[in-house]
Parts: C-alpha cells; structure tokens; sequence
C-alpha cells in the first residue's frame, strides 16, 4: 500500500484587477464573520408586537437580558436594541478601513483648493476613493454612501464661508447637497468597476458628475470642480486645450490611475514569489498617467510663452481699485453712499500717483461688482461723483451698480447687477447686465415657498438676468465682463471671448464673505485667464483684487480688507484658443462617454435589476 503524497495547497486564484483593490484584510480573517449586508439587517426591521413581560426590567444587565423571549414568543425591547447594536457595531469594525479612507480622500482633496493649494493632494484623495469603490465587499448601496461620506468630507471644510452669510444649517445643507452628487458617482463608479480599464471610465464618470452638480438645481453650482484646484500646478496647462473639463479628467485619470497601480504593485509583492504568479499588469496605469503628462509637458511651453507675451501684442495699462466698505458682513448695503465714497477716494488717489509720476496713466478703470450701490442712472449726486472720478483719472471706468429692471414696483423691486462703462467726457455708455445670477442670494427661487422654511428668505435680492454677449468697450478696448458668480460657469467666458473680448474683467464684491472664499474664487480666474489666453483683472469691493497673465500667474495681488489700487501693463491677445472655440464639444464627449460606460456596465453585468428586485421583494424573474 503505497504512501499518500500530501495535497499541495492550491495557488491564490489572482485577485482581478478591475474588482478587487488592495483589501483592507485578508479574506480568511473575515471568515467567521457574518456577511453584514442589508438582508442581515432587516432581520431588525420585523414588528415588535405586544408589551414586553413584566419582570423584564431595563436596568438590568445585558447579559441578564440576553435574547429572552416573552410568552408570546416576542423579542423584549432592549435585545432587539442590543441585536441592533451588536450588528452595527461589527458592521463598523468590519468597514473602518473604507470609511476611514472615504473621510480622509474627501479631506485630501479639500486641501488642494485655496487658501491650503496643495494641488498634489487632489491625486491622493481620488486614489483613496478609488480604492473604497473597487473593493469587492463594496455594494451600489455602499458606493452611494463612501462617495457620500467623501463628499462631506470635501464640502464641509471648503465651504465654511458660506456660514458667515447665513449661519450653519444652510451650510451644511449645501454641503450635503453637494455630496448627494460624489455619492451618485460612487453608486456608478461600483457599476462600472467589472469593465475592463475602470480608472477610464471612473474619471469620465467624475467629470460627468461634475457637469451634472454644475447644472442643477437651479442652474448648478460648479464650486469643487477639481480642474480650479490645480492652478498652483502644472495640470493648469491643460486648459488651454480643454478647460476645466479636461483638466478634471486629467486629474481624475492619474488619481484612480494611482489606485490600480498600487494595487498590482502590492499583489505583486505579496504573490510575486508563487510559481505561475504573471507579473503586475501595470501597462494600463502607466499609460494613463503617462499620456496625462506628456500632454502637459507639450502645452506648458506654449502657456509659459503667452505669459510672457509677444513683440506684436497692443500693450494697455489698466487699473483695478479696490475701495473697501465700512463694515463686513450683510448690512454694508445700509452704508451705501460710503462705499461710493470710498472708490471715488482710492480713485482720485490713483490719479494723484498718475501726475505724481508713481503710476503710469490707466487707459480704464475697473471698479468692484456694487461699488455704486446707488443707481448713478436715477441719483444725480451718484452720477457727479463718479464723474468727478472719471475726470480725475482721465479714462473711462467700469462701475459696478444696481438699476432698477423693467416691472419695477414696490412690491416687486426687480434689479440688475449691472457694470456701467463711464466715460469722463460722454457720461454712461455701454453695460453689461450680469447674466448668471445666483439663486439664494441675487434671487430667491421658488420664494413663496423658500420664505416660510427660513426667515434668511427674505434677504435674498430681486435681481433679474440680463442679456448680451459680456463685452463692453472702454477707450476703443473690447472687454470681456463677468461679474462674480459669473466666473464659475464656463459659458460666461467664453461668449466674451468668442464676441471678441480681448482682455478679461472679474468685478466682484465678496463684503460678506472672507478670504478663503475669495482666494477660492480668485482660482475661478486663473484657469479661466490659461483658458482663453487673456489677461484678466479682478476687481474686488474689499478684495482679492489681482492681475492674472494667460499663463495663470498673478502679476499684482491685493490684501484683504485693504483699500487699494493696481495699475500696470497687459497685452491685449486675440487668438482664440482650442478650449475656447471646441470646449463645450469636448464635454459633451466626456458626458457622453461617461452615460455610455454605464450602459455598457449594465449590460456586461446582466441581469442585476432582476436581482436587486428579487433581492428586495422576493419577486422577479429568478435565473
């Protein structure tokens, strides 16, 4: 009777690649766990019918408590409490690790907008993301709720100004509103995961998602887009070639790119040694986040060359005057006439440095979004001081105000955010009426609704779009204008600059907010100055006023809360870059690719509609 040889313990079955990223733990650590999904837990949800037995005392002890039973056969209260909480707890133990790395993703890339701007850790936050959504215990319901959780995570921290405005639960409300979005892409990038080349599509996704939020409700809000947290680092080069879309691919590619990459290199590690193990299929990732920076090597000359300028440009002077208010916060309206005041002073300043020699004589003026909050139109002393100012510095001013809009009444004072060209000589002129307003602030959507759910209802403004295409001219000059909130929307931009705008204007007035808001909005400018290849002036009422060259660098800065001016040369360009004739095309393919790849998942998983159904209400076809 020969010898039995010993069973040779079978090879690990490679993990695969488009399912399984890094675990958190070995599977065989896990074994005596129960799976914790929804089917474990709604064995808490059934009816607790009858009172529990007398003797049952509440005080008592768990394990005195244990799971008794009633007479009745019914489960006392407090086990089922217990049960619940026994459960949850071990759910928590068990999922700390992707909840840990959903929190800290969503704080990484928190950190790679202003004022922090560390634009690397936005590559580090995707990646940790990533890795949570491709696991294999993560179900849809889970990626809805990591991408959730990581949403809060970025939006709480970025948007705490808002809180100074309006106190914490509107705050917290748009955050949460916010993060509803990065919970749908979590939900989607767990449907795609099973196809092959998943960072592909997860960052299509992404930037899906991104156009989704920018969208709706109540025409979107773009605050978070990833492609205005990389204008400290060399991904801004890309959107000359694709604006803020591309950019956010490109930074969504390298960073879920990183999690494959990890991923292959630690399995690779761990299994490497074992005979037959192939080796880490590493030519995806590579690739990825090669082509993403070859294509940024290749631009950046280009963009690094218009910043410079070039001998055949018009050279302007133009000048930015930041006049203050008296006070922060939402009552600076009542001190109208001293924010007036307060330009025309800084004005008359600039023009004292102009005869004195200090400053070279501005061919225009910018004044902030609502520095003349008294219509110049309607208020004759409004109109001679701003006059005055004009004569001062010999050359037509941009003045932010407020005019009164056709249907005006006292019971409907309807407005536009309006900018004025003012020339010294003629008086008033062309205007642009700010086109995007923004809801909540400006106008109230839905205010008969709105008003009874909060009395900060009532502090939102009348103000109605206007039309146009945001270019005025000054002295001969086509400038492009968008008025604060503008400067987040790509169109705002570029119908400027496809109208013929050959410098930038950003008059904005951030009295009631702080300077985080302001560096972030600042950001908005630099991609858009790349975008387009123009200069851009940024006039803000209490700051950050700046002075941005096309390749994103800023030339003259502004403190906060300081009154000041700036005055200095730009070039006047009036090539019209890829991004600005081809940009909306460009994210209409990214959107498009991103619905595609879910309906390219749903059909390479088939059937799991059916399963879900049959899972939740025991109907449904069964296979």
């Amino acid at each position: 009777m020969g010898t039995d040889r010993p069973r040779r313990r079978p090879e690990r079955p490679r993990p695969n690649e488009v399912t399984d990223v890094i675990p958190a733990v070995e599977e065989d650590e896990l074994a005596e766990l129960d799976a914790l999904d929804d089917e474990a837990f709604e064995e808490l949800d059934e009816d607790v019918t009858g009172d529990p037995v007398a003797d049952i005392d509440p005080d008592d002890e768990p394990e005195e408590r244990g799971y008794r039973l009633t007479a009745a056969g019914t489960p006392d209260r407090w086990s089922v409490v217990a049960a619940w909480a026994s459960r949850f707890g071990r759910a928590a133990a068990v999922r700390w690790a992707p909840l840990s790395a959903s929190v800290g993703g969503g704080l990484a890339l928190c950190l790679s907008y202003p004022p922090t701007g560390w634009w690397w850790a936005a590559f580090v936050g995707l990646a940790l993301i990533g890795w949570v959504l491709t696991r294999r215990s993560t179900t849809l319901a889970g990626g809805f709720g990591y991408g959730f959780l990581f949403g809060l995570a970025f939006y709480i921290p970025l948007l705490p100004w808002i809180s100074g405005l309006v106190g914490a639960v509107p705050w917290l409300a748009l955050a949460a509103m916010e993060a509803l979005f990065c919970g749908l892409f979590g939900l989607a990038a767990v449907l795609v995961r099973r196809l092959p080349g998943w960072p592909l599509w997860f960052a299509a996704l992404w930037v899906t998602q991104e156009w989704l939020k920018s969208t709706v409700p109540f025409g979107g809000f773009p605050w978070g887009v990833l492609g205005f947290g990389q204008t400290n680092g060399p991904l801004l080069a890309l959107a000359r070639l694709g604006g803020a879309p591309l950019v956010s691919l490109a930074v969504a590619l390298v960073g879920f790119s990183a999690t494959l990459l990890a991923y292959e290199i630690v399995q690779w590690w761990h299994h490497g040694h074992k005979p037959g193990f192939p080796a880490p299929a590493v030519m995806l990732p590579g690739l990825s986040i090669t082509v993403v920076l070859l294509a940024t090597a290749l631009l950046w000359p280009q963009v690094r060359h218009s910043g410079t300028g070039a001998g055949d440009e018009q050279t302007v002077t133009a000048a930015a005057v930041q006049g203050n208010v008296p006070r922060l916060g939402l009552e600076f309206n009542a001190q109208r006439r001293a924010v007036l005041d307060n330009h025309v002073k800084q004005t008359l300043q600039l023009a004292d440095d102009v005869r004195a020699g200090r400053a070279p004589q501005p061919m225009f003026v910018v004044w902030p979004e609502n520095a003349s909050d008294i219509d110049p139109l309607a208020n004759a002393d409004a109109a001679a001081q701003i006059t005055a100012a004009a004569d001062a510095i010999g050359a037509p001013i941009l003045v932010g105000t407020v005019t009164k809009a056709d249907g005006y009444t006292a019971d409907n004072p309807v407005a536009t955010n309006t900018v004025i060209v003012w020339d010294p000589e003629h008086g008033p002129g062309e205007r642009h009426d700010k086109k995007i307003v923004q809801p909540f602030g400006e106008y109230l959507p839905w205010r008969s609704f709105f008003k009874h759910l909060s009395s900060y209802a009532d502090r939102a403004g009348y103000f109605v779009p206007g039309e146009g295409n945001g270019v005025v001219h000054a002295a001969g000059v086509p400038i492009g204008v968008t008025t604060c909130w503008e400067v987040i929307f790509d169109r705002a931009a570029r119908e400027s600059v496809l109208s013929g705008a050959q410098v930038l204007t950003v008059p904005t007035n951030n009295a009631t907010f702080d300077e985080n808001m302001s560096a972030q909005q600042l950001a908005f400018g630099k991609l858009r100055a790349v975008e387009h290849d123009r200069y851009l002036v940024v006039a803000g009422t209490t700051g950050i006023s700046a002075v941005i060259a096309p390749d994103g660098r800023e030339l003259a800065r502004t403190d906060f809360f300081q009154p000041a001016h700036l005055d200095m040369q730009i070039r006047l360009k009036s090539d019209v870059t890829p991004a600005t004739e081809w940009g909306p095309a460009l994210q209409v393919v990214l959107v498009t690719i991103g619905f595609g790849a879910l309906l390219a998942a749903i059909l390479h998983n088939g059937g799991f509609v059916q399963r879900m159904l049959r899972r939740r209400t025991g109907e449904g076809p069964r296979r």
